[in-house]
């Protein structure tokens, strides 16, 4: 007898680490020794993976629970084990006079035996209470909730158990994770966050039934509380944002976007762009903030300042780039320029300082050819409602464009009046069908909208001037990653060609090219300077890009423009030399004049011989290297040759591989590369981008500024931010079985 009670107790401790009663199949886990006992069932060991282990076997017979006595096995230490059956979540251990204990429902406050010495009863008759639907509160709550009265729910419903006759179990990760209210309001202030959910969905009924079948036990939070969550969440992803601010190592280069609302206040929303030390780009908001008067260069450079010294980068600011009127833009730099030039020291005087928006003039420029045809535009939009109306009239216009054997593939669509790219792509389709309009006209007496030849010389103008501000800005869509130096390549060609449209021998082509021109032309000027010293810092490019296209551009008059481009790099990058370096590894290359360690002088006597036999020949090194002067990074960076033209061309990889080499020069290209030369971020469209301030909407107008800002700043910030992971408790969930 003592041998077998001390069997038993090793099998105990060996089914503390893994039950002997459960075979692996597959990802599965089949329970083995069950057997049905009419409706009840029979299990020879209970074993539920994650859970307590009874000290002896639970065997049901009938309703009665029979308890077999096992000598509790010694232990070497006092530390006991913690409980981890689930069922200990719904009850608690209480202690009865003889030194029994009972378990006690936390629900329903019923008790039941669990141990009586060296007795222990298991849990398998208190996990029956909650699973069974014994216990009444949980059995009222299954159905106020119109939960199946068959089964029930472990753990308040993370984990589904039935009592099908043979039950199988397979690993999951997560449908027995311990319940966390404070972790589980952070994540209802996430969603509420990343998809512009009101803050007030916590208080709709139907979003509290729904929560409460997922988990009764959460608490739902009131809209002032919910607020409070929102404002962590944000402080939070502040931090995390300010830590990697502090290991920046060039500058930071801010976008500037106006948004007013329905009110008499404003906002101003400011967002950095800068290359980490990796080389890699990133653009995050920072700030969005209520001021006053949005319009007002005042409110605007204060509201940079705030922003500068919020992030702990006052001596980190590079250029700043406006989404605003062009009417303004002059008043705007000056304002700017002279208010912050005064606390921050700008490079180059300020002269790459504000720069304007791209998308936001390719915007512009398009919008005022299409006003400029406007009247011709309503009647082919008019047109093609008129054949939409009915399949009737669809079919007749497709007849006649048979009959007439036009060619176009193209189909009649509708426009989105605010995206200027589909009424550019209504046009362009209309014009293939302009003889079918026409004819359609003579054909049907309630046609009437068929726009004339003149007006389809000037549809045919527009679309001709459009193509090229919609091929731009499909270029710089594309690029999977927008450095300042694809900007320039786009802008020129746009220059030029403008240009070259104004001396158009027919007058409606001219006249449109004209407009065009004179507005392209303002950002040119004001622009082109930052635009050019961009593609300098591009190795395939250099110096030879600007001189060529100055030369289509300026036409004798190159040399001059060129000669600005050169100076200001120069000057540039002599700033930068002026400041301290990081420590680097030494690069030693031909052509850098020292041929030994970085940190070697050549002035100090004759080189050491290296026992090879040319000591006079190290001599006559060191004498031609006295003198020549050496070259700086940019002349030794201009000097070479051009690197080739590859469609995948990395330009930050090029860069990152040539720190070492450049050091200096790299420092600058880090910067220069990180201008947002557009407001629009990798992966959105240019054409919805819009000009000009932008509407917040009512409810968000009617919040604290300061939520609004949390709301706005941590969505931008959490889609960055690692996905939560948190290591599974391994547990049994039942599937379907035969």
């Amino acid at each position: 007898m003592a041998e077998e009670t001390a069997n038993d107790a090793q099998v105990a401790q060996d089914n503390e680490i893994a039950p002997s009663n459960e075979a692996i199949q597959g990802d599965e886990l089949v329970q083995g020794e069950e057997l049905a006992q009419g409706e009840e069932l029979v299990q020879g060991e209970e074993l539920a993976h994650g859970e307590e282990l009874s000290q002896g076997d639970d065997l049901v017979q009938g309703n009665e629970l029979v308890v077999s006595e096992v000598t509790t096995p010694p232990t070497t230490g006092t530390r006991r084990r913690r409980k981890k059956s689930l069922v200990w979540e719904h009850f608690t251990i209480e202690a009865v006079a003889g030194g029994a204990t009972r378990a006690c429902c936390k629900l329903c406050k019923q008790t039941f035996a669990y141990s009586s010495g060296s007795k222990i009863a298991g849990t398998s008759h208190l996990k029956r209470h909650i699973t069974l639907g014994s216990c009444p509160k949980i059995k009222n709550q299954e159905q106020r909730l119109a939960l199946p009265s068959t089964g029930g729910t472990d753990n308040d419903g993370e984990g589904t158990i039935e009592r099908p006759t043979k039950r199988r179990y397979r690993y999951t990760g997560y449908a027995n994770a311990a319940f966390d209210q404070d972790r589980s309001c952070s994540y209802l202030a996430k969603m509420i966050i990343q998809h512009d959910y009101p803050l007030h969905i916590v208080q709709q009924p139907a979003f509290s039934i729904f929560i409460e079948s997922l988990q009764p036990r959460f608490k739902i939070v009131d809209v002032d509380m919910m607020e409070g969550e929102v404002y962590a969440v944000y402080q939070k992803e502040k931090e995390n944002l300010l830590q990697s601010f502090s290991t920046m190592p060039g500058r930071i280069s801010l976008t500037i976007r106006l948004w007013t609302t329905s009110q008499t206040l404003g906002y101003v929303s400011l967002a950095g762009q800068f290359i980490d030390s990796e080389w890699k780009m990133h653009r995050r908001m920072l700030n969005f903030m209520m001021v006053s008067s949005p319009h007002s260069e005042n409110a605007l450079s204060e509201a940079i300042s705030l922003s500068l010294s919020d992030w702990n980068m006052k001596d980190k600011l590079f250029t700043i780039t406006l989404d605003n009127e062009c009417s303004s833009h002059d008043i705007y730099s000056a304002n700017l320029r002279d208010h912050l030039s005064n606390k921050n020291n700008l490079m180059l005087k300020g002269q790459l300082f504000v720069v304007r928006c791209y998308a936001h003039i390719l915007n512009a420029v398009a919008q005022d050819v299409i006003a400029s045809i406007h009247g011709v535009v309503y009647s082919i939009r008019e047109s093609i409602k008129f054949i939409k109306a009915s399949s009737a009239r669809e079919e007749k216009f497709a007849e006649i464009a048979l009959q007439l054997e036009i060619p176009s593939t193209k189909t009649l669509c509708l426009d989105v009046t605010t995206q200027w790219n589909t009424t550019y792509l209504m046009l362009l389709a209309a014009l293939d069908y302009k003889q079918t309009f026409t004819t359609l006209e003579t054909c049907d007496d309630n046609y009437n909208e068929a726009p004339s030849a003149e007006d389809w010389k000037k549809v045919e103008a527009a679309c001709n001037y459009l193509k090229l501000l919609y091929d731009s800005a499909h270029s710089i869509m594309a690029a999977a990653n927008p450095t300042a130096n694809i900007f320039f390549h786009e802008a020129w060609k746009l220059q030029l060609e403008l240009a070259n449209g104004t001396g158009h021998e027919d007058p409606t082509f001219s006249s449109i090219a004209k407009d065009m021109h004179e507005r392209f032309d303002k950002y040119w000027k004001d622009c082109s300077l930052v635009l050019a010293i961009a593609v300098v810092m591009d190795p395939r490019f250099k110096m030879k890009l600007v001189e060529f296209s100055y030369s289509k551009i300026y036409g004798a008059e190159a040399a001059k423009y060129v000669k600005v481009v050169n100076d200001a790099v120069h000057e540039l990058y002599k700033e930068y030399v002026a400041q301290p370096l990081p420590l680097t590894p030494a690069y030693v290359e031909q052509g850098e004049g020292n041929n030994g360690p970085a940190n070697a002088n050549n002035s100090q006597g004759p080189p050491a011989s290296t026992g090879d036999g040319l000591l006079d020949f190290d001599m006559y090194l060191s004498e031609i290297q006295s003198s020549q002067p050496s070259k700086s990074e940019l002349e030794q960076y201009l000097d070479e040759s051009l690197t080739p033209r590859i469609q995948e061309f990395d330009i930050l990889n090029w860069w990152k591989l040539n720190t070492v080499k450049f050091p200096t020069l790299s420092k600058m290209a880090r910067d220069i590369l990180a201008i947002p030369m557009s407001m629009v971020s990798s992966g959105s469209s240019i054409f919805s981008a819009g000009t000009g301030s932008h509407m917040l909407d009512d409810y968000r107008s009617s919040l604290r500024p300061e939520i609004v800002e949390a709301l706005v700043c941590a969505k931008d910030w959490l889609q960055y931010s690692p996905p939560a992971t948190e290591a599974p408790s391994s547990t049994l969930v039942k599937t379907e079985g035969s």
